[in-house]
């Protein structure tokens, strides 16, 4: 079996014993989804680039004593969410702008639609939409950048990512419980703030 078919778990054992073509197949594997995350939760190329590259430097040196608690897709996203947030964070000591954008992307097709459905705007690009379309998204961009770290984090794994309630607890370290009370307040704020820009 070459490398290209093998799972993570396989790749991780062809590491451990030497490998290190294993990790670039990893690498080449979960880089977008990473990349992903990272601009989500700091919206600059460059530093979601830089995120990026320390997480596969950390998880370069860790990966030999990775046990295989949780899958190596939640390890990662668990380690480029902290980095994630260090950076956000000395960005704003330095006053840079931080803009975090947010689309619904339809939620868990498994879970209760009412409790899914979140009033975002039609985001299209109809050409006598497009000043509209971009007023609200910037609305919705400072409304999440003034969410508590914890529910801007939880919305954007949610909603940008669509990940899994249990997902997103493995990766933030929490019950399934305070994510879902976290994306409830998130969500409220945010209607209030779409609310008032006349938009739901």
């Amino acid at each position: 079996m070459n490398l290209e078919t093998k799972t993570d778990g396989e790749l991780i054992a062809e590491f451990k014993n030497g490998n290190t073509s294993a990790f670039d197949l990893l690498i080449a594997r979960h880089a977008a989804r990473l990349y992903n995350t990272a601009y989500a939760l700091i919206s600059n190329h460059h530093d979601a680039e830089e995120v990026v590259q320390d997480t596969f430097v950390r998880a370069y040196r860790g990966l030999n004593n990775f046990r295989g608690d949780s899958n190596l897709d939640t390890w990662l996203h668990r380690i480029v969410s902290n980095l994630a947030r260090n950076k956000y964070h000395w960005n704003r000591r330095r006053g840079a702008g931080v803009n975090i954008s947010i689309h619904d992307n339809g939620g868990d097709p498994e879970s209760d639609k009412s409790e899914e459905d979140m009033p975002l705007p039609d985001c299209s690009r109809v050409p006598d939409r497009q000043l509209e379309s971009s007023e609200v998204e910037k609305c919705l961009a400072e409304g999440m950048a003034h969410l508590p770290e914890a529910l801007r984090e939880t919305m954007i794994l949610r909603h940008v990512h669509d990940m899994s309630y249990e997902k997103i607890a493995e990766i933030l370290q929490c019950k399934v419980g305070t994510v879902k009370s976290r994306i409830a307040r998130g969500r409220e704020i945010l209607r209030e703030i779409m609310n008032k820009f006349g938009v739901c």
